[in-house]
């Protein structure tokens, strides 16, 4: 084995009607079929059976049902009766409900085979975007990274599309900073590890010349804003100091403004067309810029229970050794494993 497995998992076992004893794949397979082409020789090419074998196949789950399943209309094609849609109605319920679970075993399987058979294997991580992080991200090598706001990061890894979730929620934490990260905090299904606390503030020009420390100055000075995308939990923080404050967000010059990482925010208000951003102090650092805080806040990472726990290990031990080197960056208390928020601002 010299590729990384493949692994698929859908709808199986069996179905138990009276006496009946139907395998729920086969079944399903079929009446999606017939249910999508509206024909048995259709079915029969989509699933790749003869067409007098995918007759044989209704016929012999009829009789063991007792229901006709599908109806042959002159000018109308084959559809299913009453019986076989609702059948079909439930197989389908069942296979989207359960299509998130699949898909993360799917991919716990193949982090365990990969790692059996010594098959190189990169994990898909999908993160709020991070400086410390995505620097650590790109040395460790373990990973392929989308940087995407924290709730589509969430979104991905609870569908299944990403082994690991990297996001944040703000001062609040995760416990409570409502769903779907209270629901990810709370579910078994996952492990939510704590990175690291940072420090988030408003960045702004060298020396502050504004005088900028509230979003009330930013709207009193009429002062350039520069957000990050929907989704963001940066976004989500900000739109929390003005909803504290009572400030519409129409209110602030630039709010439409967006940019899809901290690097990004730093270097539009270097440049100098922007006079102010809400970002972590790292990127403030980097760009030479202004920094007033406003909190720190838990940056953690999730990923399934499904996923091996030493996976993941070498990365976490990476940013424990960076975390307390950094300015803007120290390491999570306890309370932060049970999502209770970071420290008070010290």
């Amino acid at each position: 084995m010299d590729e990384a497995p493949v692994v698929e998992l859908g709808l199986g076992g069996w179905l138990r009607i009276g006496r009946a004893r139907i395998a729920v794949a086969d079944t399903f397979t079929l009446l999606r079929a017939i249910a999508r082409t509206r024909s048995v020789q259709g079915a029969a090419t989509e699933i790749g059976l003869s067409y007098r074998a995918a007759w044989e196949r209704v016929r012999t789950l009829e009789a063991d049902l007792g229901h006709q399943l599908v109806r042959k209309t002159r000018g109308h094609g084959t559809t299913l009766t009453e019986a076989g849609a609702a059948l079909h109605e439930a197989l389908s319920a069942a296979a989207a409900a359960l299509a998130p679970s699949f898909a993360r075993e799917a991919r716990a399987m193949q982090a365990h085979l990969a790692a059996r058979f010594a098959v190189p294997l990169r994990l898909a991580v999908a993160a709020s975007h991070d400086p410390l992080l995505m620097q650590v991200l790109s040395e460790w090598g373990g990973a392929e990274v989308a940087v995407i706001g924290s709730r589509d990061a969430v979104a991905r890894l609870i569908d299944g599309r990403a082994d690991a979730a990297g996001f944040h929620c703000g001062a609040a934490g995760p416990a409570a900073a409502g769903p779907p990260f209270t629901d990810l905090v709370a579910d078994p299904a996952f492990r939510v590890h704590p990175l690291f606390e940072r420090e988030q503030g408003l960045l702004v020009a060298p020396g502050n010349p504004l005088g900028l420390a509230t979003p009330a100055d930013l709207r009193a000075r009429k002062a350039r804003f520069v957000n990050r995308q929907k989704g963001s939990g940066t976004r989500a923080w900000f739109d929390r100091l003005l909803a504290e404050t009572g400030i519409p967000p129409d209110e602030i010059v630039g709010y439409g403004f967006e940019e899809f990482t901290h690097q990004a925010v730093a270097a539009v208000i270097a440049s100098g067309a922007a006079d102010a951003g809400l970002g972590a102090r790292a990127a403030a650092e980097r760009f030479g810029l202004g920094f007033v805080s406003v909190g720190w806040e838990v940056y953690c990472l999730a990923t399934s229970a499904a996923l091996p726990a030493d996976r993941l290990d070498r990365l976490l031990a990476m940013l424990a050794e960076r975390v307390g080197d950094v300015p803007g960056y120290r390491p999570p208390d306890a309370r932060a494993a049970v999502g209770a928020g970071p420290r008070p601002h010290r």
